[in-house]
């Protein structure tokens, strides 16, 4: 069985929970490159679905984030609502210093969470969980901040996601992931015009 085989059987496989996951993640990333506050509820029901299937997986980081991604799905739903109403143009991007303090708090988290995993958990893969976890954790909330940099952000972690999905059989997802890369590529392209257009 070639790759190919491989992954259209897996895919065949895929349980109708991670179907509606990836589905709704999907949706709300879309959205989120457009600036529409609907990707915000549409996330509740795919980062809930994805709580269950990463607790499946022992991916116990990216389970944690799910939690993490529900409080800013609400957070970012009432901030961009806000601003709308406020009728402020809300794009920013981060100078060098304030990029250097946000790579030094992933690389904190990313060590903390991978210790917190390897000790505390029956993960394989703390560390790699740990970090992939951190980078989505401050990617997401630049996102309700509407910082042009989360969208570079997400493509790298996107990009590294693509083999732990694959090495836990989550073979839907990981194709998601490949296409959300190129998604966030395009959102971080939108977003630029639009901070470009409102200097």
């Amino acid at each position: 069985m070639n790759v190919f085989q491989q992954l259209f059987f897996q895919i065949t496989q895929t349980s109708f929970l991670e179907w509606f996951a990836v589905v709704t993640a999907f949706a709300c990333i879309y959205l989120a490159t457009k600036q529409h506050i609907l990707n915000w509820p549409i996330s509740i029901f795919s980062v809930l679905a994805y709580a269950f299937l990463f607790y499946e997986g022992k991916l116990y980081g990216e389970m944690t984030l799910q939690g993490y991604y529900l409080f800013t799905a609400i957070y970012g739903w009432h901030y961009w609502t806000k601003r709308k109403q406020e009728h402020q143009k809300p794009v920013v991007r981060f100078n060098a210093r304030e990029i250097g303090i946000t790579i030094l708090v992933m690389l904190v988290f990313s060590v903390l969470l991978g210790l917190f995993l390897h000790h505390f958990t029956d993960t394989d893969v703390a560390y790699i969980d740990g970090t992939l976890a951190s980078i989505s954790f401050v990617a997401q909330f630049l996102m309700t901040r509407k910082v042009l940099q989360n969208w570079l952000m997400w493509v790298i972690v996107d990009i590294l996601y693509i083999p732990l999905f694959i090495y836990k059989e989550f073979m839907l997802t990981a194709v998601l992931y490949a296409v959300l890369a190129f998604i966030a590529w395009r959102g971080y392209i939108d977003w630029k015009k639009s901070w470009i257009t409102n200097q």
